[in-house]
């Protein structure tokens, strides 16, 4: 099973194969289809209808360390993986000018510090702080220390080193056609053509069979909906309703573009915030992908397309492409006998890198409890409740970035500083202001260390710390954080540069950034 951190079982089916059909191609449909592939029991029937008319969105090339479980449930090699998918590396994200023009962060995979007993590291921090004798977190972060200094390792060189997790940047549409062949070679049917009709039963209100344009009729058990935007299937048949979130993520445009090869090939993105919006680079090895995401009642696009060209590392080989969005997510992912993935779920911006790990977590739950048939309402309701969870947590992490800035005197940074917060995140706000204490709500994706990476860096105060924390002498607590900080350099310093450890990785030096 593809593992994502939360509870899975054996899957459920009435003892013979399955019958699903995909949707659409793209990133979400080949992932579901090359999931089913490798997981669906013998016997299934698996099938994927796409139009090479119609195109992908295709931004999100940034994820984050939970796809080495998918790469890994499908046995990717991951060399291979890399060279197929044009892949770099990456250790996190900086955020450059969120809290002010000048001031970057980092919120870096992996460990920050080191805690003492049961208490985790940001009370320490909290404690030195006041004392005067905490530095910023970048010194007590193996992933920041390495990236910054543009070096990466796989593995630890020895037993007492710290262990770096890592995620990649690649192409998105490499990484489709990668999984598309891994799929069609374990049997997945696929069909060439658009999808003019939704047929439903009029009985149970199921959905039937697609009819394509060309008359062909597509029938199945179940079906995936991943026609990204358009929601075929779950929107436009199913009528499910859409909940917007834009009142708290007002950001509806985005504006992609590539560009040649420059600057710093960086182990990880930038998200460097504009006046409008903020600005993605990811290095990939033969561009560079960017892209402004921003809010439309702030910026035209043709503004948007002028503060994108006008700060790239290299000459951009494309037009500004616009993408047009709002913030939020479907009612029910799971409806009736459909699911939907990706674009079709909802949309949350790639602030994070999580419009994959979205992808692959509802895939991870749905052969955690994948139907025989049609499918059963209990079994929808249970996935959706999970979604639900996951989704709104995910955004209020996004939220915090936007609300916490002091960008003063800019109005849509004055807007965001300003509204109302979702009360799941005003809630846990409550708890770092008080005494520093961040609650992991069941198994959210966002980790204590990646919130206080956040609320630090976003400089959001918290008035107290744990008293436990006061148990370590002063002299020990200096001592504790001297010997962290002066380990992390060491072995930071002994990695090698991101890019030729990446060239001897893959095995291949063509097409790598000289």
């Amino acid at each position: 099973m593809i593992g994502t951190g939360q509870d899975s079982g054996a899957a459920m089916t009435s003892g013979r194969g399955v019958d699903i059909l995909v949707a659409g191609g793209g990133t979400a449909g080949w992932m579901a289809a090359a999931a089913l592939a490798r997981f669906a029991p013998p016997g299934s029937r698996l099938q994927l209808v796409e139009s090479e008319a119609i195109g992908t969105v295709g931004v999100g090339e940034a994820t984050i360390p939970q796809i080495h479980l998918f790469n890994g449930a499908l046995g990717l090699d991951e060399a291979e993986f890399l060279r197929e998918t044009k892949g770099s590396f990456k250790l996190g994200i900086s955020f450059d000018g969120w809290l002010h023009e000048g001031h970057s962060y980092m919120h870096a995979f992996g460990d920050v510090g080191q805690g003492v007993g049961l208490l985790p590291f940001q009370h320490y921090w909290l404690r030195a702080r006041k004392l005067g004798l905490a530095k910023p977190l970048v010194r007590y972060s193996l992933n920041e220390l390495a990236a910054r200094t543009m070096r990466m390792q796989r593995g630890r060189p020895h037993p007492a080193a710290r262990e770096m997790p890592y995620a990649y940047h690649f192409d998105a549409g490499l990484y489709a056609a990668y999984l598309r062949r891994y799929a069609e070679a374990r049997g997945v049917v696929r069909h060439e053509g658009q999808i003019a009709h939704v047929e439903r039963q009029g009985e149970t209100g199921d959905i039937a069979a697609l009819v394509l344009d060309d008359g062909r009729r597509l029938a199945a058990d179940f079906f995936i909906d991943c026609t990204g935007f358009r929601a075929l299937l779950v929107g436009q048949a199913l009528g499910t309703p859409f909940d917007d979130w834009s009142n708290w993520l007002p950001c509806d445009r985005a504006m992609a573009v590539p560009c040649e090869g420059g600057g710093d090939f960086t182990p990880f993105t930038r998200a460097i915030a504009r006046e409008a919006g903020w600005q993605w680079r990811i290095p990939l090895q033969h561009r560079i992908g960017n892209g402004l995401v921003y809010s439309s009642a702030h910026l035209s696009d043709d503004e948007a397309a002028s503060v994108l060209l006008a700060n790239l590392d290299g000459k951009a080989t494309a037009d500004p492409r616009p993408i047009r969005f709002t913030t939020g997510k479907r009612r029910r992912h799971w409806a009736q006998n459909c699911l939907a993935l990706g674009l079709a779920a909802g949309f949350m911006e790639p602030l994070e890198s999580t419009s994959i790990h979205l992808v692959q977590s509802a895939i991870s739950r749905l052969l955690a409890i994948l139907p025989g048939g049609r499918g059963d309402p209990a079994l929808a309701d249970y996935f959706n409740a999970q979604a639900d969870f996951e989704w709104a947590r995910i955004r209020d992490f996004l939220v915090l970035h936007y609300w916490a800035n002091q960008r003063h005197g800019q109005p849509f940074w004055d807007q965001v500083r300003n509204m109302d917060l979702p009360d799941t995140l005003a809630a846990k706000l409550d708890l770092w202001r008080a005494a520093g204490f961040i609650h992991r709500e069941h198994e959210e994706l966002f980790t204590p260390v990646g919130w206080f990476q956040v609320l630090a860096g976003q400089g959001v105060a918290a008035h107290g710390y744990n008293p436990v924390a006061d148990a370590l002498g002063e002299a020990d607590l200096a001592r504790l954080l001297h010997e962290t900080e002066t380990s992390l350099v060491d072995q930071a310093r002994a990695m090698p540069r991101h890019l030729d450890f990446l060239r001897d990785y893959i095995g291949q030096s063509q097409g790598v950034p000289a």
